[in-house]
C-alpha cells in the first residue's frame, strides 16, 4: 500500500460508485491504472467487498440499543459468538474491558420486540444479567468497512 492506494481508498469509502477516471483525476492516475490497482488491492484482500449501505428503518429496524453482557463464571468469546450469533436483533459484538464481559449491539422493529430479544439474551446459558441502553438519538455514525 502507497499514498495512491490510500487515496483511491479514501474516495471508494465515501463513494464505493465513483468511476475510475474521476478517482484518477483526484490522485493523479489515468482509468486503467487506478482500475490495476482496484483490482489488486480486490485480489490482496484489501478491498474486500463494494456494498450499500441503507438506513435500518426502511428494513424496519428502527429501535437501537447496546446493551451490556454480564455473565456468571468464565464465558469464552466463541461461546459468547456462538450464543449472540443465534438472535437475530444481534448486530454487532464485542467483549470488552471493566465490569461487563461484553456489550451487544441491537436492532428491532419496536421496543416490543426489542425488549423480547433481550430476554433471550438473558435466557441464555451463563448469563447473569444486562444493563441496556437505547439509542434516542444518532449523533455521529461514519461507515468503516
Amino acid at each position: 500500500m502507497d499514498n495512491l492506494d490510500t487515496g483511491i481508498l479514501t474516495l471508494l469509502r465515501k463513494n464505493a460508485r465513483a468511476g475510475y477516471g474521476d478517482i484518477g483525476d483526484v490522485i493523479g492516475l489515468s482509468a486503467s491504472a487506478v482500475k490495476r490497482r482496484v483490482d489488486r488491492l480486490v485480489a490482496d484482500g484489501v478491498i474486500r467487498g463494494f456494498t450499500i449501505q441503507v438506513d435500518p428503518a426502511v428494513d424496519g429496524l428502527g429501535t437501537e440499543a447496546y446493551v451490556e453482557l454480564f455473565c456468571r463464571g468464565t464465558v469464552s468469546p466463541g461461546d459468547l459468538r456462538r450464543m449472540l450469533g443465534e438472535i437475530p436483533e444481534v448486530v454487532g459484538a464485542g467483549t470488552v474491558s471493566g465490569s461487563a464481559d461484553a456489550i451487544v449491539h441491537m436492532r428491532s422493529r419496536d421496543i416490543t420486540s426489542l425488549e423480547a430479544a433481550i430476554e433471550r439474551v438473558r435466557d441464555a446459558p451463563n448469563v447473569d444479567h444486562t444493563r441496556s441502553s437505547i439509542v434516542l438519538s444518532k449523533l455521529i455514525e461514519r461507515a468503516r468497512d
